[in-house]
């Protein structure tokens, strides 16, 4: 197995440098794997022969758009056959975090619109090299603890079947975002720091397996494959699609530290550098992107979603991860490491995709409420 570390590089921001300035610095911590929110023609160009894989994504904006399969082949062919394959795009998301919005229209149009863009991909001959998938908040699920008793909402569920039965026909992963950041600001009296920051504690143990977990972010992983296998698809890959730590908050924003990104952060990369799986799943690879590449000054919400960069503007580091990069072959950061990202050119769609203040309201409560659970145990 090889597990695979990400980064999401967004770029609601106004002093970023430019994507051909990126690229270095992408490289030089060793980041083989790229996700972008969009399709910007300046940044798929700026890492034309590069070696570094990207996800692009399309905005809940464009789903109703999508579902026609024409405009879902017009899309394909400017945005990825026309960069292939100088530029390597391996998968495209479509939507994020849709079925957590609460909008019919819009998870109405979410399968429609992922099978029109497949199908597009199948009639230009694409569809072995690039997937289509969707992200989803943790949200999603009605359980979260203990792991091996994960279940997906109730009112999810028929949707949900849909998009999994699409994965398992196109072989596409199943992508979740998932913030124990939030579990910790929301309740930190309750919630073990320790725990969400991969930091030495007692853990847990799941009383159904009795398997034990040292931290909230794999206990929510293996909760999502309990989902899965609930509803039929043990089998299904999953894909960590953002997860991160800030440096700064707000007086209400407990935790917000660069010491504590710094652990979430670095704690999460050494341990995906030992190349094992989560309890439930030690032989499954892992593929988990951190957000965020750069500290975005544009962000609306709170301090925290403006400082969520391993960099600051200027490609300074805003921390030291005390993880050293030699080479992409070393087991090291560089071994398959991923980072997200969004176009500077389309702040407007990355905040159709991200939805960031409400989303992560709503992540954090789930979230919350797990670790809570999760905290129970440790009395």
């Amino acid at each position: 197995m090889v597990n695979s570390i990400g980064i999401n590089y967004g770029q609601i921001a106004d002093n970023l440098p430019s994507p051909e300035n990126v690229v270095p610095l992408v490289k030089s911590i060793g980041v083989t794997k790229v996700k972008l929110y969009d399709a910007d023609p300046r940044v798929l160009g700026a890492f034309a022969n590069s070696g570094v894989e990207f996800m692009i994504g399309l905005g809940n904006g464009d789903l109703e758009k999508m579902r026609d399969p024409n405009n879902a082949q017009d899309w394909v062919k400017q945005n990825v056959q026309a960069h292939l394959p100088d530029t390597k795009i391996t998968c495209i998301f479509v939507g994020n975090e849709v079925l957590t919005f609460n909008d019919t229209n819009l998870s109405d149009n979410l399968v429609p619109a992922m099978q029109s863009v497949h199908t597009a991909l199948v009639n230009l001959g694409l569809d072995k090299q690039v997937t289509v998938t969707t992200a989803h908040s943790l949200g999603i699920l009605q359980t979260s603890f203990p792991p091996s008793a994960g279940a997906f909402r109730e009112d999810l569920v028929d949707i949900l079947s849909q998009t999994l039965s699409f994965h398992q026909k196109t072989g596409s992963p199943f992508l979740i975002n998932a913030y124990p950041f939030f579990a910790y600001k929301g309740n930190p009296k309750q919630v073990s720091l320790d725990f969400v920051l991969f930091q030495p504690n007692q853990g847990v143990i799941d009383p159904t397996t009795n398997l034990h977990y040292d931290n909230m972010l794999y206990a929510q992983i293996d909760a999502v494959y309990s989902a899965l296998a609930s509803l039929g698809y043990k089998k299904l890959p999953v894909h960590i699609s953002e997860t991160g730590w800030p440096t700064k908050g707000d007086e209400d924003e407990a935790g917000a530290t660069p010491d504590n990104a710094k652990k979430y952060n670095g704690n999460l990369i050494k341990l995906m550098s030992q190349n094992a799986g989560t309890p439930s799943r030690p032989d499954s690879d892992l593929n988990i992107y951190v957000f965020a590449l750069f500290n975005e000054n544009m962000k609306p919400g709170p301090t925290s979603e403006r400082n969520y960069g391993l960099f600051k503007p200027d490609g300074t580091p805003a921390y030291a991860l005390g993880v050293t990069n030699n080479n992409t072959d070393s087991g090291s950061i560089g071994n398959g490491v991923t980072m997200p990202f969004s176009p500077t050119s389309s702040s407007t769609g990355y905040l159709s995709i991200s939805s960031a203040t409400g989303r992560r309201k709503f992540v954090g409560h789930a979230l919350m409420m797990a670790s809570l659970l999760l905290i129970k145990t440790l009395v």
